[in-house]
């Protein structure tokens, strides 16, 4: 009842594209100033949301894309300016200035989604759960996401170590990083929506 292959193909490309390593500075930047166990819950709410954005798209993914009429690069687009806007508040330091700000919960929007749970992930479950067929496949693809969610839970959850060793002036720096980071992310993102709409004209 389980197949490897499909595992860990699957395992594989949420990977390359959830990125955890990469997905490390950016959570340090966005949670930086705020108590070590509010920055622990906010690593458990981020992936709790995108495991449960993942679910419902592996589930209706494409009956929720056709019913709104919303394509494939529309949401690459979409979730790529999001992102875009979120990295020049990082590299400007407008996240450190705003009192309101460290009220607000970063691992719903942009941590949960979309940089955890962003279109590629997105498409990616959905053509995985359509692609498994038999119980044995769709086994293997839960099993699959679950164990990504994991992966990126124990790595936010301990990368916290590192706030405590870098001080604030590393943060600083962390903080202008990721902001370059992500942004790179957001318009590469745009790039391939933007080329998915050119080619499929």
């Amino acid at each position: 009842m389980f197949d490897a292959a499909v595992f860990g193909s699957l395992f594989l490309t949420l990977f390359v594209i959830m990125d955890p390593p990469g997905i490390t500075p950016i959570f340090l930047a966005l949670t930086s100033g705020r108590p070590a166990k509010v920055q622990r819950r906010m690593a458990w709410q981020a992936v709790a949301v995108a495991f449960g954005v993942i679910t419902v798209f592996g589930i209706l993914g494409q009956q929720i894309l056709d019913y709104l009429h919303v394509s494939v690069p529309a949401l690459m687009i979409a979730g790529g300016l999001l992102l875009l806007l979120i990295a020049l508040d990082l590299l400007t330091g407008k996240t450190d200035e705003p009192k309101q700000t460290k009220d607000v919960n970063v691992a719903l929007v942009p941590l949960g989604m979309p940089l955890l749970a962003g279109p590629g992930a997105i498409v990616s479950v959905i053509l995985a759960v359509q692609h498994a067929e038999g119980a044995a496949a769709q086994v293997s693809v839960w099993a699959a996401i679950v164990a990504m969610h994991a992966v990126l839970w124990l790595t936010m959850r301990y990368s916290l170590v590192i706030i405590r060793l870098i001080k604030d002036g590393g943060v600083v720096l962390v903080t202008r990083l990721a902001g370059m980071m992500l942004s790179a992310i957001a318009v590469q993102q745009i790039i391939n929506g933007i080329t998915q709409v050119v080619q499929g004209a």
